[in-house]
This record gives structure tokens, C-alpha cells and sequence, in this order.
């Protein structure tokens, strides 16, 4: 009794706190549990716990009979820093934290569970004084804060089972669910080039565009200038997004053991299929010069922001585990992240709605902005190694290897997914028969890339940590 309350209480308290993951794969994160991240990632073909319903579902069949318990803490620490006219800022998002739980049963062969882990995501936070609203470094909009966050998790709910002594399956129902949070200011000239459909990096469309154009003009009383745009629709809640969207997806796997010390393993993840994401208390701001009036005028259009068609991306893994004495197991994984398919372009469309004043024209007239992205697949290699010192001491280390997915033409300084290499290391510790302890750090050299377009030059670099507590009952 006392451990299916402690269970269910844990369960809600993950609940109320889903993970934000600024994740280094892309937007997903380098390693799932302490075990595989100490190890680089690599957890296709050895058991890894019950984070493995976020590696390969199969490699749970490997644990004992009984049931498993894992409760989870992580931190991820990016460093982000942008730099343009000689001058550089730092984002505040420096520190982003939460847990993750995870319980397995398993019977005669057959494992079943549930799961909630932080999939992944990005975000940065650059204040009113940074080069974004400097107007000797990127002219865009004095005083204003540019942040963005995106984050994604599942509750999992897996099965797997041994076939043989030699053969497992497994595979997963994920329950998805994102969110995100965005302000961004666009100079005027950008924004008229969007609007115009001439600009290399977006394209606003839309009845809100041609509205907003037949209110510009040479006349007294029309805008005779734009100054800056202003995206916002953002709580500022460390956890939670503004915008909200739910789905599904799904994983299967297997692993085979080729002999006595050699096995193998594969998965593949599904692409999401997540409902539009929506933020209802959202506003578009434009500042605007008016001829034979006043100047530096702020117009809020407020309304409805929905982002079309964000998923998670498809992915294959396959890797080998390889156990070379009885104090060393190596491991070595090849994963695909099929990022090309699911951010080609960032789709959004804004309508306004209740407004009055100069803004009342707007209401009910859509706009359409397509940020253009064109994401690169990543190939990522994860090389592992573990060491047991004592019965209950093992150490670990690893490589996470892959390349940069965001071509430097569309790089915004608001979305750096841009990290490339991560050194691990970590440790497991038995306190007794029924409990462990698993700790893991990363650190992500940095990568600088400067935009082709805006000429703005960002770094990043990261640290993470994992740990986790075990306990078999």
C-alpha cells in the first residue's frame, strides 16, 4: 500500500512539474537517464532503465522480475551569447531544471509501464538592454525583451516482452504535449520585406498585411514609416508555454544477443501528431511614424497565435553493446534525426480580435508568417564505456557526436540548436539489493555561427546533468 501511494504521489508531482529540456541534439536531448548519458547516449542494446522507454523500449525486457521505480532530476545550463556592431549579450535562460519518473512491472517475460520524461526543446531570453534594442548595434526595438521557449514532453506507456533467451520487442504509446513561448521584435525594414515578399529569411501574407498596407501612404494622417513589429505571446513560466498543443506518438524496438558477450539493438520513433498549438492572449505591436501626427506610435493588435504544424521529427537508432570483460561493457550507437521534414519553415498565423481604436480595423483579418528554417537530417554518434570498480561502483564515460542541423542562412539568435559534441561521464552506485543511485554530467564545447542574412554572430555552449534513483520491489 505504502508503495503504490508513494508511486501515485510521485506520478502527480511530475505531472504538475513537466521538464523544459534546452535540448543539444538539435532540440532533442543528448541522453535519456543518467546510465545512457553517462555512456554518451549510447542505450540501444544493454539495459539502461526505465529511461529506455525514451532510448529503445526493448532493452526494459532486460531487467529482473519485479517492479522498478525511477524518479529523476536534470539540469541543462546553456550558455548563449550574440554578438553584432561590436557589441555582445548574453541570455538570461541560463538554468533550466525538472524531474522525470518512470515504473515498470514485469511478469513471466512481459514488462508494462508508464513514464513521464521531458522530450526536449530550446529557448533563450535577451532583456531590454541587449544588442536587440541597442540602436548602435541591430536597430529593432529600444526597451524591448526578445525571449523565446519551446518545450516537449511525453507520458509513455510501454510494453515489451522476451521472445527468447537471445530475442526482446518492445514498443511504446506516447501521449505529446507542447509548448511554446515567443517575443521577438523585427526591424521595420524587415518586416516591410516580408510583408513585400522579398525578404530572405520570412514572408507575412494575409487580409492583416493588405489592411495594414492601405493604412500606409504619403497622406496626413496614414503611416508614413514603420519602425519596428513586435511578436509576444509568452507566460514567462520556466515550465509551461503560452502556446499548447497535444498529441501522440509512438516507438517500437528490439535487441538480439549474438553471443555470450555481444548484442545489438534498434528502434524507431514516429513523427509526432500534435494539434496546432494555440495562445489566445497573444499580440502583434506595431511602431509607426504618422504623417502630420505623432511618431513612435505603439499600435497592439491583440488575438488569437497559432502555430501550424509543429512536430517532432521521425528518428532511427541502432547500436551494439559489447561486454569485454567482466569489469568492461562498451557500447556504440548511430541515430537519425529526421529534422528536414518537420522544420523546413516555422508556420504562424495571427487573428486579430477585439480590439478598438486604430486596431479595430484589424478584427477578424488573419496574418500568415513563415519563418524560413531548413533544417538539415542529424547523424549522431554516441560511443560508451563502463568500468566496474566494486560490486557496487561503476563508472562511465562517453562521446555524443553529431553534426550542426541549422544552416547558417536562417541561424536566429532566438532558436541556436546549433551545438555539435558533448563529452559524459558519470556513475552508478548500489546502496543495497533494492536501491541504486545513477549521476551524469555533459558538457557541449562551443559552437559559434554567424547568420548569413543578419550578420548577427552567436555562441554555445552547455553543461547537463542527470540523476536518478532506482528502487526494485
Amino acid at each position: 500500500m505504502k508503495t503504490k501511494q508513494m508511486l501515485f504521489s510521485s506520478i502527480l508531482a511530475a505531472c504538475a512539474f513537466p521538464q523544459l529540456a534546452f535540448a543539444t541534439n538539435g532540440m532533442n536531448m543528448e541522453g535519456y537517464g543518467a546510465t545512457a548519458l553517462g555512456m554518451g547516449g549510447a542505450s540501444m542494446a544493454y539495459d539502461n532503465g526505465t529511461a529506455a522507454m525514451m532510448n529503445n523500449p526493448a532493452t526494459l525486457a532486460m531487467m529482473d522480475e519485479g517492479s522498478n521505480l525511477d524518479l529523476a532530476l536534470g539540469f541543462l545550463a546553456p550558455q548563449v551569447k550574440s554578438s553584432a556592431g561590436g557589441m555582445t549579450s548574453s541570455s538570461s535562460a541560463d538554468f533550466f531544471g525538472g524531474p522525470a519518473i518512470g515504473w515498470v512491472r514485469k511478469q513471466n517475460g512481459l514488462l508494462f509501464g508508464i513514464g513521464m520524461y521531458g522530450q526536449g526543446g530550446m529557448g533563450t531570453e535577451y532583456g531590454s538592454d541587449s544588442i536587440f534594442a541597442n540602436p548602435g548595434a541591430q536597430a529593432v526595438s529600444p526597451g524591448l525583451i526578445n525571449r523565446s521557449e519551446v518545450s516537449v514532453g511525453r507520458v509513455i506507456f510501454p510494453v515489451a516482452y522476451n521472445v527468447s533467451p537471445d530475442l526482446n520487442i518492445g514498443g511504446s504509446v506516447d501521449y505529446v504535449w507542447a509548448g511554446m513561448d515567443m517575443q521577438m521584435a523585427i526591424n521595420g525594414a524587415s518586416f516591410m520585406q516580408m510583408a513585400g515578399g522579398i525578404s530572405p529569411m520570412a514572408s507575412a501574407s494575409g487580409s492583416m498585411v493588405s489592411a495594414f498596407g492601405s493604412m500606409m501612404g504619403a497622406g496626413a494622417g496614414q503611416i508614413g514609416a514603420v519602425n519596428w513589429g513586435y511578436f509576444d505571446f509568452s507566460n514567462k513560466n520556466d515550465f509551461t508555454g503560452q502556446a499548447v498543443g497535444t498529441g501522440y506518438a509512438g516507438k517500437i524496438g528490439f535487441t538480439y544477443k549474438l553471443d555470450s558477450k555481444t548484442t545489438i539493438g534498434a528502434t524507431y520513433h514516429s513523427k509526432t501528431r500534435l494539434s496546432d498549438l494555440e495562445a489566445k492572449d497573444a499580440t502583434v505591436s506595431f511602431n509607426v511614424d504618422v504623417n502630420s501626427g505623432p511618431t513612435n506610435l505603439t499600435i497592439p493588435v491583440s488575438g488569437k497565435m497559432t502555430i501550424k504544424d509543429f512536430q517532432w521529427p521521425e528518428t532511427y537508432g541502432i547500436g551494439i553493446a559489447y561486454e569485454a570483460s567482466e569489469k568492461w561493457m562498451l557500447a556504440a550507437d548511430y541515430k537519425r534525426i529526421n529534422w528536414a521534414a518537420v522544420m523546413k519553415d516555422f508556420k504562424m498565423e495571427f487573428t486579430p480580435a477585439g480590439n478598438t481604436g486604430m486596431a479595430a480595423g484589424f478584427n477578424g483579418l488573419p496574418m500568415n508568417v513563415v519563418f524560413y528554417q531548413d533544417w538539415k537530417d542529424q547523424h549522431v554518434l554516441m560511443l560508451g564505456a563502463a568500468y566496474r570498480m566494486t560490486d557496487a561502483l561503476t563508472l562511465r564515460g562517453g562521446l555524443n557526436m553529431a553534426n550542426n542541423t541549422v544552416p547558417d542562412t536562417y541561424l536566429n539568435a532566438l532558436f541556436p540548436a546549433i551545438i555539435k559534441n558533448h563529452i559524459t561521464a558519470g556513475f552508478g552506485y548500489a546502496i543495497n539489493q533494492k536501491s541504486h543511485l545513477d549521476l551524469a554530467f555533459s558538457y557541449a564545447p562551443k559552437v559559434t555561427a554567424t547568420s548569413g542574412v543578419t550578420g548577427i554572430t552567436t555562441s554555445h555552449e552547455q553543461y547537463n546533468g542527470q540523476l536518478v534513483y532506482s528502487y526494485h520491489f
